[in-house]
């Protein structure tokens, strides 16, 4: 057979678009509706349409990637259904700005217009995200690919609004809401950010109606006192309950209003006396509602003042506040200022300070729907991983109140409510358009303007993209999905509500488990963001170290519960684990093919030599591990086991112990058939997380059953065991050869072969060793060893005690014996000091408590390390001897 030559280095720009068309040609990644295969199914977070991908894309993708590939090698008939969502908010202002740029408006094109803008938007900008997730090596059923505003979803979302309508679950109605004056729309309260900011609390003077008193009011917004409609005390408050009943003379705006008791008010904050502004504070609004007060609405929509502001009637909220705050001066009324911090809520789109508002809208009552989502995790129909999620989804869904979902935006699922001009009736309807009304038959019906929250259609999506309300083979095979990779910011946003609405429309959960992955950091721990220019570009990446590169550096970063501290040489790092794998290639390629078929796969373990039993057992530990990793979404330990064994124990022992086993015709065939067994398996363990160059190294290999390593199935656990005595020889061998290298690179004696080397030991061991010399020579890179049952030791020699034998090498001819004593016993009293210092730190209760985690961890890091040191020191200075 004709040698094979690979390439001298990987190149994945060569590998990677090559690989991704053969696979999505070949159908590879799409499920096959085999009723002998169990089912393993997922449908990907959709990503907006607006977006292109950033570093926690790629790490959500390729978990995702992992567990789609290792399923379908194991056995699975896999659906992973990808998509993109519409993004309702995000995506009109891309587009507004883009208008913008025209001198247009989305006001001066109209609806109709300025949606077929974005129409067109989405078809030119919409599927970037999707090519890029290919770059990424996504292995999508992508005849699955779905869009939030396809024919068929949009079909869903008009059902379920429908049906919770008729079972009295959604509701229109006057209620408090957060409202954003630049993005002119609602906010959920999870679509609310809110920051802490020093601020004022200003105490002013209402005068009584009668006499000449007054009440004293604190607050933090002055210019909402234009709405008010009370004063509030706590009933039990002695300050104020004679006031109770009384009424007071509303500053600027002379309207009289009453004090009244409510056991809401805190008689701590300011004065205990508290202005009632309902249509502008959600405490407020409560307390107005049970004591039937009137709400007046003195803020817009656009942040500025209404005519029921009176003078102030225009003016932005900002410079009503600072008007108002000198006409009370001016008046008399304000008595004192002092500095007080405010928690303001900000749009989680814009950024822009919310304006809580009195609105229309429509609203999902949620505690119906919450009960049975809480039960299905308490009793583990869902499971989360890490577990400590389940108490945060606990504390939301037990607190939950009502979902405001109605934004006053054109791009979106629009309501499909139409009001009957003639009688006034509410038509709610299933069909794309009403032109009667089914009460009077008029046909003057005007839709409702709003569409509905973004993430209305997106708590759909794991029934929907399977095509529900139709009964489809999709949800027949594959609902409930699998499992659920995300992240834990949209815990609230999508999970909980997947879980609400699969659970009322389906019966059932929509996933089975929920792995919550940790956030992608800088290498400092800081949040990613362009303004502090830390930002890690994974196309970028790509294209610089290849796409298994930093997939491979993701998911060993990706422990659970911890956050990813990334930086560019974590990638270049993991980029030589990649060389290292092609390297180890082309060895092995260039090694096995001119064997024949029966000898690469007929192996006898029993008859084996020590080191390919090993090697085998090592093998076997590994895929055990790993797999169990896999099940328990421990990503990062399943890769970091594959790794070392690897580079570890494969290249740096069996590969090199091979090199000189070819040598010998006794034993280059069943190293040959080692090499090969063992590198196969291992490209099969390793191709879910790095599939293009093992797809690349597996097409070179001779014998292949299948054209593609993606159809091949994922190593079993064989459970070959060695003998502990064999085993003993393995571990005995590499500890020798370890302490050799370590004696030469101490004494900076790496390259130095003529070093007169001597292991002492029984019989019955030697005899063994005496067998693997050859290897020992090559690896410790020494001409000759010579074995003893007897050797004492000789002036010059150096000495290392091993777990059973003695070591001895004679460095007369290359070292100054008490030179390097005195070198050895400085580092040693060095290290000493070091360490001190460092257990005093690390035993002071104050540095343990106010340090950060990452500084207390480096300190314990840096410990470790020293002691190791010491005792290798101590160890080295012993060998050593008294020799002068």
């Amino acid at each position: 057979m004709e040698k094979l030559k690979l390439s001298p280095s990987y190149d994945p720009k060569e590998v990677e678009d090559k690989w991704y068309d053969l696979w999505e040609k070949a159908g590879l990644f799409e499920p096959l509706y085999d009723p002998m295969k169990p089912k393993f199914s997922m449908v990907i977070p959709p990503p907006n349409i607006t977006g292109s991908l950033h570093i926690g894309h790629a790490l959500n993708n390729t978990l995702q990637d992992v567990l789609a590939r290792y399923k379908r090698m194991d056995g699975y008939d896999v659906l992973w259904i990808p998509g993109t969502d519409h993004a309702g908010i995000a995506t009109q202002n891309v587009v507004e700005r883009e208008l913008a740029r025209e001198g247009l408006s989305r006001e001066q094109l109209g609806r109709e217009k300025f949606l077929e803008r974005v129409w067109n938007w989405k078809a030119l900008y919409g599927s970037q995200i999707i090519r890029q997730l290919k770059k990424l090596g996504a292995s999508c059923s992508w005849s699955y690919e779905r869009f939030t505003m396809d024919e068929g979803l949009s079909k869903a979302v008009r059902e379920v609004f429908c049906r919770l309508w008729e079972e009295g679950l959604i509701y229109r109605g006057d209620y408090i809401i957060n409202w954003c004056p630049r993005c002119n729309t609602a906010l959920a309260d999870i679509e609310v950010h809110f920051e802490p900011k020093a601020g004022k609390l200003w105490y002013i003077k209402y005068p009584l109606e009668e006499g000449e008193t007054f009440i004293v009011v604190a607050t933090t917004r002055p210019e909402t006192m234009l709405g008010d409609v009370a004063v509030a005390v706590h009933p039990e408050d002695e300050r104020y309950t004679h006031l109770i009943g009384k009424r007071v003379i509303l500053p600027l705006i002379h309207r009289v209003i009453p004090i009244m008791g409510d056991y809401q008010v805190d008689p701590e904050f300011g004065t205990g006396a508290v202005k009632i502004t309902p249509a502008h504070d959600f405490n407020d609004f409560e307390i107005a509602k049970r004591h039937k007060l009137p709400f007046i609405k003195v803020i817009d929509e656009a942040g500025r003042m209404t005519s029921e502001a009176g003078p102030y009637q225009g003016l932005d909220r900002f410079a009503a506040r600072k008007r108002v705050l000198e006409d009370l001066e001016k008046g008399g009324f304000l008595i004192k200022e002092e500095d007080y911090n405010v928690v303001l809520g900000h749009c989680y789109r814009c950024d822009t300070i919310i304006e809580p508002l009195l609105s229309k809208q429509w609203f999902v009552r949620m505690k119906p729907l919450a009960q049975p989502a809480i039960a299905s995790v308490e009793y583990d129909f869902i499971q989360f991983y890490p577990q400590s999620w389940k108490n945060l989804y606990f504390d939301w869904m037990k607190n939950i109140r009502d979902w405001c979902i109605s934004r006053q935006i054109w791009w979106g699922h629009r309501i499909p409510v139409w009001y009957c001009e003639s009688c006034g009736e509410t038509v709610v309807s299933r069909e794309e358009e009403v032109e009667n009304c089914p009460r009077c038959q008029a046909r003057n019906l005007r839709p409702d303007e709003d569409v509905l929250d973004t993430w209305f259609s997106s708590a759909l999506w794991p029934f929907s993209s399977m095509g529900w309300p139709e009964k489809t083979e999709i949800l027949k095979n594959f609902y409930p999905t699998s499992v659920l990779v995300t992240s834990f910011d949209i815990i609230f946003f999508w999970v909980a509500r997947m879980i609400m609405m699969g659970e009322h429309f389906m019966g059932a959960v929509p996933f089975h488990k929920v792995y919550i992955h940790a956030l992608v950091r800088d290498e400092k721990g800081q949040k990613m963001s362009k303004s502090k220019g830390n930002v890690i570009d994974p196309l970028e990446m790509i294209e610089r170290y290849g796409c298994d590169a930093l997939r491979f550096t993701l998911i060993a970063l990706a422990a659970q519960g911890r956050d990813i501290k990334l930086s560019v040489e974590r990638i270049e790092g993991y980029k030589h684990f990649i060389n290292k794998i092609w390297n180890a290639g082309r060895f092995i390629l260039a090694n096995i093919q001119d064997l024949k078929k029966e000898d690469l796969n007929n192996i006898d373990f029993d008859n084996l030599s020590p080191f390919s039993k090993w090697i085998l057992n090592r093998l076997d530990q590994t895929i055990l591990r790993v797999r169990q990793k896999l099940e328990e979404f421990e990503f990062d330990q399943a890769a970091m086991s594959i790794y070392h064994f690897f580079w570890d124990e494969f290249c740096d022992w069996y590969l090199e112990i091979s090199k000189v086993y070819l040598q010998k015709e006794e034993r280059s065939k069943e190293t040959r058939s080692i090499l090969y067994h063992v590198f196969t398996q291992t490209l099969r363990l390793l191709h879910p997380f790095i599939p293009f160059i093992t797809e690349e190294l597996w097409s070179y290999l001779p014998y292949k059953e299948t054209a593609f390593l993606l159809k091949e199935s994922y190593p079993k656990y064989m459970a070959r065991e060695i003998s502990k005595e064999e085993k003993f020889i393995c571990e005995l061998l590499r500890e020798l050869i370890v302490a050799i290298r370590n004696i030469k690179s101490e004494y900076n004696l790496t390259s130095q072969r003529n070093i007169s080397v001597y292991y002492k030991n029984n019989k019955e061991i030697l005899t063994k060793i005496e067998a693997e010399v050859d290897v020992i020579k090559f690896l410790a890179r020494i001409n000759t060893i010579h074995l003893s049952e007897d050797h004492q030791r000789q002036p010059g020699e150096v000495i290392s005690l091993l777990s059973s034998g003695e070591l001895y090498l004679n460095l007369k001819d290359f070292i100054d014996f008490k030179r390097e004593r005195e070198r050895l016993t400085k580092e040693k009293i060095k290290i000493q000091e070091k360490l001190l210092l460092i257990e005093t730190k690390l035993k002071n209760p104050k540095f343990i408590e106010r340090a950060p985690r990452e500084i207390i961890e480096k300190e314990r890091k840096i410990y470790q390390e020293s002691y190791s040191r010491l005792k290798r020191i101590e160890d080295l200075i012993r060998g050593l001897g008294y020799e002068t």
